[in-house]
């Protein structure tokens, strides 16, 4: 009863969330689960000066607003994973006949919230990419509050509570130590 109840208010608080590609990049990340991605959305300017300052780059460069739009950060303006897709003609590297690839796996292998990039493209690839949107939206929501968190919110980002989302709790030992 308790499990149906908190499906029930993620799906209310989140029904007005459409599965959009522009948000789903080629990799297999989920960009509403991208704190410069919500923090850009909700015009957070707070959030996005500490994410400036933590990585290192001006402030005027850390704004997205999704792997597939022409606002991205710094960091992913120039991905070889969107420049490789488009040549080869798929939209998700799983859809590849090369995959996974060298650079897959270097970029997979080199942060915490790239763990499930393989489960990802996985279940793109299985049920397609708009249901694995809408697994992605529960995935990343608070189940007490309905608040969409993302991959370093231990905790929800509006009522606090542990862990923020599910995609938390099944990694919080590859997330705790760099938060």
């Amino acid at each position: 009863m308790l499990i149906f109840g908190q499906t029930f208010i993620l799906k209310e608080m989140n029904q007005n969330i459409a599965p959009d590609k522009a948000l789903v990049s080629v990799c297999g990340l989920f960009c509403h689960a991208c704190g410069v991605y919500y923090s850009t959305l909700e015009n957070n300017e707070e959030n996005l000066k500490k994410i400036a300052l933590r990585m290192n780059l001006p402030y005027e460069k850390v704004r997205c607003t999704g792997c597939r739009t022409q606002t991205k950060m710094e960091f992913c303006k120039d991905c070889f994973m969107i420049k490789c897709a488009d040549e080869k003609g798929v939209d998700f590297c799983g859809q590849c006949n090369e995959f996974p690839c060298e650079g897959f796996k270097d970029f997979q292998s080199k942060m915490p919230h790239r763990v499930e990039l393989w489960k990802s493209q996985e279940r793109i690839k299985e049920i397609g990419w708009e249901a694995w949107f809408n697994e992605m939206i529960e995935h990343y929501t608070c189940k007490e509050c309905g608040t969409m968190n993302g991959w370093y919110d231990l905790s929800c980002r509006k009522c606090g509570h542990t862990p923020g989302n599910k995609f938390v709790e099944l990694n919080i030992s590859v997330l705790k130590p760099l938060v």
